[in-house]
């Protein structure tokens, strides 16, 4: 039998908990039957250990630009450690995002100058209380350093770059220049994990347990950045329907101090609960009547892919990827501006006043999202590293088969 063919997986961490890292490692688990795949990240979590070889990065204290640079260095470092005295060799690097400079193939949840673009507005120093001015510098510092090495690789003819959406694609092309090798493979979810059955299972204890009345209508936002998942959007929105009955719910790891004040000031305290992510965040969406995201910016969420699996009505932003497979008005509602509150108002009304809406558009998004499998996902990622495989051995890049000219 021949020897399987070596990848190197480049990436500072490995968990669940995070939706970028948390399609590696469905990706991964799946791949790693036809490679042998070497992991060299920092942290891991959640991986198949008798099937993935991790290589752990050694991690230094400070702040995370600094550790993001050091990690950089490292990971070359100990792969060439590895190639000298232990004659360790990699047929394909494969990085989710830019984390080293030799990478043949990057799999990207974000283009960095185009996030920089739609939440900049956010960055400024004048609309930021000066004590978090420390916190929002280091930031812009680190994002600068991302597009830094973005312009560098995505620039690369010669790299392989699989990109979540078309949307993507095109920025990929109109902020580097990059239009070949550019392939898009769209997220996924777990239907049966996310499915309106288990939604069903778990709704009478999920409702009791955060404590809602049968009256009461439930809205759900997942993330760790606030500010760009649009946070201040809903609750503006929420805020002008003055509807007692609706209840937000925010379940993330991010600072929440900002919303409590608008929250006080607007009467909305006791409609407004911050919960941590769990596991079972499927217990969330249970007691949930309608995922609302209205993002500035977005590769392509898992959350409302996620409800959307379950049978909840979603409306998400026009800037985030989800919406190129969001049929607005059949499988979910699109906020064209993720800033226009009062549209994203109207839209939330609409599903408050009719139960039988949202049960259609619930209804269909289920099916429509029960075709974006991970194993169909995975199967299109090995299509691509395939792809480069052939090309190396023959001297030039190549398109995956079946995906010339796909968009």
């Amino acid at each position: 039998m021949a020897a399987k063919r070596r990848i190197a997986v480049i990436t500072p961490f490995l968990d669940k908990q995070h939706g970028t890292e948390r399609c590696i490692i469905e990706q991964l688990n799946r791949l790693a039957s036809d490679y042998e795949i070497h992991v060299y990240s920092k942290q891991v979590e959640d991986i198949e250990p008798e099937k993935i070889i991790w290589h752990p990065v050694r991690d230094i204290p400070g702040p995370f630009a600094l550790r993001y640079i050091w990690f950089f260095a490292a990971n070359h470092f100990y792969r060439w450690r590895d190639r000298r005295f232990r004659d360790l060799h990699f047929d394909l690097v494969l990085s989710p995002g830019v984390n080293c400079l030799d990478a043949d193939v990057i799999t990207s949840h974000i283009i960095t100058e185009v996030f920089l673009e739609n939440i900049g507005h956010s960055l400024r120093l004048r609309d930021t209380p000066w004590r978090s001015w420390l916190r929002l510098l280091h930031r812009r510092l680190f994002y600068r350093i991302v597009v830094t090495g973005e312009s560098f690789s995505y620039a690369r003819q010669d790299l392989y770059l699989v990109v979540l959406t078309n949307i993507m694609a095109r920025d990929v092309q109109r902020c580097y220049g990059k239009s070949q090798l550019v392939f898009p493979v769209y997220n996924a979810v777990d239907s049966q994990k996310f499915s309106p059955a288990v939604r069903d299972s778990l709704r009478a204890e999920a409702r009791r347990s955060l404590g809602l009345r049968e009256d009461e209508f439930l809205i759900l936002l997942v993330g760790n950045d606030l500010v760009t998942k649009g946070l201040r959007c809903l609750l503006r929105a929420v805020d002008l329907l003055q509807n007692p009955s609706i209840r937000i719910m925010v379940a993330g790891q991010d600072d929440s101090s900002p919303y409590h004040k608008f929250a006080r000031e607007h009467g909305l305290t006791s409609r407004l609960v911050f919960l941590p992510v769990r596991p079972d965040v499927e217990f969330y969406y249970a007691a949930t009547d309608l995922y609302v995201g209205p993002s500035l910016y977005d590769g392509f969420p898992l959350p409302p892919l996620e409800a959307m699996s379950c049978g909840i009505p979603a409306i998400v932003s026009s800037h985030a990827g989800i919406s190129e497979i969001v049929s607005s008005g059949e499988a979910g509602l699109v906020l064209a501006d993720p800033e226009d509150f009062t549209s994203l108002a109207k839209m939330i009304s609409k599903f408050v006043a009719d139960p039988a809406l949202c049960a259609r558009i619930g209804a269909n998004a289920a099916r429509n999202v029960a075709q974006y499998t991970w194993d169909r996902n995975a199967a299109e990622l090995k299509e691509i590293l395939e792809a480069f495989l052939a090309g190396r051995e023959r001297g030039r890049g190549s398109e995956p088969a079946g995906r010339a000219g796909k968009s």
